[in-house]
C-alpha cells in the first residue's frame, strides 16, 4: 500500500470512528440542530474534502458532469435535507470504494511492474583498465561492459569473455535458464546468474531490446479497445442525462402536485432525486472496463506475451484464422545434418570434404555442414574454390577435386547421382570426379509446434494455414507433421501478402485473421493481417515494430494462450457491463418511485463498483489457461 492509500485509509478509519461516536452521543444526548450539523460536518469534510475540491475544479474548468460532481451534489443535498448521517455515509462508502479501486489498480500495475523490472539501473563500463558505474544512456556502441552475477544486462551486445547462465523469465515468462558463452549475442533485461562476463555493446541503450519493450508496455494503454471507447462516450452523455433527469425528478412531480391542489412534498422528491444521483454514478463501468484490459495486458505480459494495446487484445479474442510462416516460426530455423546416404567413403570423411569445400561460404547450409563436422576448419587445405550460383561449389581439398551442391551441379559436371527419398535439402557430393553420396540437411520442428496447432483448434480456431518460401515437398511434409491442412509454398514476401489478402476476402467481418511470423522478413504481411503476432522475436527490432503482439520466446504454444487470455478478458468486460447496467437500471427505477433509499443507492454505486473491480482483477490470473 502506497503513501496516498495509507493516508486515505487513515482518513476513512478516523471518519468511521467519529461517525460512530457522534451517532452514539446524539442518540443519548439531545443537541441542537446547529451543533448536530457541525458535529457531522467534521467526518464529512475529513473524507469528502478532496471530492468537493475536484467537483469545484471541474465546474471551474467547465467539465461539470463527472462522479465527483454527482457525489458532491447528492451528499450536500442529503445534509441540506437534515439527513446528516446518510450524507456522511454516502461519501464514506464512496471513498472506501475509491480506496479499493486504487488498491486493485495497484495490484495490476505491480504485475506489469514485474515486467518493468527489466529496466537496468546502471552499467559497469571498462575505461582505461578501470570499471566505472554509469547510466546506461551514457554507454557508447562498441564499449566493453562487465556484468557480474545477479546483475541485469543493461545493453544488447556480444559476450567477448566468460561463460554464464542467464535468467530470461522477465522477458519470456520462461523459468528455464539459458547458457551463454563467448560470441553469443545477449540482450538487455536478462539477469546474469552465475559467471562474470564481458560484453561488447552493439546498440545504444535507447535502441536496445529493453528500451523498446518498456516503451511498448508503457504506451499499451494509449490504444483503447472499442469497449473502452464506448464506455468513455457512454459516460460523457450518460452523466449529464441523469443529472437533468434527477433535476426533473426533484422539480416536476412537486409542481404537478401543486397544480392539482395537493401537497408539493419537495423534500421527499428532492431526496428521491438525490438517491437517483447516487445510483446513477457510472464509476463501476468507467473504472472496471479499463482495469479489466489493463489487468489482461499485465497478465499476458507476465507470461511473456506483449500486447501493444487493449484494441489488439480485443481483436485477439475474435481470431478464427491463424496463418503461419514456417522457418523460424514453426521450425527452429537452424539447419542440421539429418542423414548421410549412398556414401562411397566413410560418413566422417564425406562430411569433412563437404565442410572444407563449403568453408568460404556464409550460407546457412554451409554453416550446418561446418557445425556437423565439429572441428575447426583448416582453410589452408582448400584451394581453387569456385562457387556456381544456384548450383553449389567446387574446390581442391588436399589436392583432390571436390564438388558439393544440388542436382544441377551434378548434371553440370556430367556426374550421375542418386535421388534422396527423404524430405529436406540434399547436398550431393562428388570426389575426384566420381559420385560419393549425398548429405541430407533439414530444419527441425520446434518442440511444441504440433501441440500448438492442436491447442489452437481447441481454442476455437476454424482454419490454420502455412505460407512459406520453401520447396513444395518440404512445406507439405512439415504441414502434415503439424496437422495443418492448407499450405502454400515457394512464395516471395509479396506473394505472402497477396495470399493473406485473398484469405481476408473470404472470411466474414466479425472473424479476424492473425499472421504469425518471425518479424524479420515478414513485416509486410504482419502489418496486413488483422493482427500480427511475432514469433521467436527475442531481440528482433523488426518484430517489435511490425507486430501487434510479440511473443518474447519462440514457443508457438503461447499463441493459443494469448487468444485464451484475450477471451477471458473480454468475457470479464462484458460481465461487468451487463451487471453494472442491469443493477443500476433496476435501482434507478426503484429510486424514482420511492422504494429504494440512500442505502440501496450506496450499494448500487459503491457495492457494484467493488464487485466489478474484483471481477476485473481476475484478468491478471492467466497461468492455468
Amino acid at each position: 500500500m502506497n503513501k496516498k492509500q495509507k493516508k486515505a485509509l487513515a482518513q476513512i478509519i478516523s471518519a468511521v470512528v467519529l461517525l460512530a461516536v457522534i451517532s452514539l452521543v446524539t442518540g443519548k444526548v439531545s443537541v441542537s440542530p446547529y451543533v448536530e450539523f457541525v458535529l457531522y460536518m467534521v467526518p464529512y469534510l475529513l473524507v469528502g474534502y478532496d471530492i468537493l475540491k475536484k467537483a469545484l475544479k471541474g465546474i471551474k474548468n467547465k467539465q461539470v458532469f463527472d462522479e465527483n460532481f454527482l457525489m458532491a451534489v447528492a451528499t450536500l443535498g442529503a445534509i441540506a435535507l437534515g439527513d446528516y448521517k446518510e450524507g456522511v455515509a454516502v461519501m464514506l462508502f464512496y471513498q472506501i470504494g475509491e480506496l479499493f479501486q486504487s488498491y486493485a489498480v495497484g495490484r495490476s500495475r505491480k504485475n506489469i511492474s514485474e515486467l518493468m523490472d527489466i529496466r537496468p539501473d546502471y552499467a559497469n563500463v571498462e575505461r582505461e583498465g578501470k570499471l566505472e558505474k554509469v547510466n546506461p544512456d551514457e554507454v557508447d556502441i562498441g564499449s566493453v561492459i562487465l556484468v557480474g552475477p545477479g546483475e541485469k544486462i543493461p545493453i544488447d551486445g556480444v559476450i567477448i569473455e566468460g561463460e554464464t547462465t542467464l535468467n530470461t523469465s522477465a522477458l519470456t515468462g520462461e523459468s528455464l535458464p539459458r547458457d551463454a558463452k563467448v560470441n553469443d549475442e545477449v540482450i538487455s533485461g536478462c539477469i546474469n546468474m552465475t559467471g562474470v562476463i564481458r560484453i561488447r555493446t552493439q546498440k545504444e541503450f535507447g535502441e536496445s531490446t529493453v528500451s523498446k519493450i518498456l516503451d511498448l508496455v508503457e504506451n499499451s494503454s494509449s490504444k483503447k479497445s472499442r469497449s473502452e471507447n464506448f464506455i468513455s462516450k457512454f459516460a460523457r452523455y450518460y452523466t449529464p442525462i441523469v443529472c437533468y433527469s434527477a433535476l426533473a425528478l426533484a422539480v416536476l412531480p412537486p409542481l404537478f402536485h401543486l397544480v392539482t391542489g395537493n401537497q408539493a412534498m419537495f423534500s421527499q422528491w428532492i431526496y428521491r432525486a438525490l438517491t437517483f444521483l447516487v445510483i446513477s454514478c457510472p464509476c463501476a463501468l468507467v473504472i472496471s472496463i479499463p482495469l479489466s484490459f489493463f489487468a489482461g495486458i499485465g497478465g499476458a505480459g507476465n507470461q511473456g506475451v506483449l500486447v501493444k494495446g487493449s484494441n489488439y487484445l480485443e481483436t485477439l479474442s475474435q481470431i478464427k484464422y491463424v496463418v503461419f510462416d514456417k522457418t523460424g516460426t514453426m521450425t527452429q530455423g537452424i539447419f542440421v545434418v539429418s542423414g548421410i546416404h549412398h556414401s562411397e567413403i566413410s560418413d566422417e570423411k564425406l562430411l569433412e570434404y563437404a565442410a572444407l569445400a563449403e568453408s568460404y561460404s556464409s550460407h546457412p547450409i554451409s554453416k550446418s555442414l561446418q557445425n556437423a563436422y565439429g572441428r575447426e576448419v583448416e582453410k589452408d587445405r582448400v584451394k581453387e574454390v569456385e562457387e556456381i550460383s544456384g548450383n553449389g561449389v567446387t574446390a581442391l581439398v588436399d589436392g583432390i577435386r571436390v564438388a558439393a551442391g544440388n542436382e544441377k551441379l551434378m548434371r553440370h559436371l556430367g556426374i550421375s547421382y542418386k535421388e534422396c527419398h527423404q524430405v529436406g535439402t540434399v547436398v550431393h557430393m562428388a570426389v575426384d570426379g566420381k559420385y560419393a553420396g549425398h548429405i541430407l540437411i533439414s530444419d527441425q520442428l520446434k518442440p511444441h509446434a504440433k501441440e500448438a496447432v492442436l491447442a489452437l483448434k481447441k481454442a476455437g480456431i476454424k482454419k490454420t494455414v502455412m505460407l512459406t518460401g520453401d520447396m513444395k515437398n518440404v512445406a507439405e511434409n512439415v504441414a502434415a507433421d503439424l496437422g495443418i491442412t492448407e499450405v502454400y509454398s515457394e512464395l516471395l514476401p509479396a506473394d505472402k501478402v497477396r495470399k493473406v489478402e485473398e484469405l481476408l476476402s473470404k472470411k466474414s467481418e466479425k472473424e479476424k485473421l492473425a499472421f504469425v511470423g518471425d518479424g524479420i522478413n515478414d513485416a509486410p504481411v504482419l502489418s496486413r493481417a488483422d493482427i500480427g503476432i511475432a514469433m521467436g522475436a527475442l531481440g528482433s527490432d523488426a518484430a517489435i515494430e511490425a507486430a501487434d503482439v510479440v511473443l518474447m520466446d519462440d514457443d508457438p504454444i503461447k499463441i493459443a494462450k494469448a487468444i485464451k487470455i484475450s477471451k477471458k478478458c473480454l468475457r470479464i468486460v462484458y460481465e461487468n457491463i451487463y451487471f453494472a447496467i442491469g443493477v443500476k437500471v433496476i435501482c434507478l427505477i426503484l429510486g424514482a418511485v420511492g422504494i429504494a433509499n440512500m442505502w440501496v443507492a450506496i450499494f448500487a454505486d459503491v457495492g457494484v463498483m467493488v464487485i466489478a473491480v474484483i471481477n476485473a482483477i481476475r484478468a491478471l490470473f492467466v497461468k492455468n489457461l
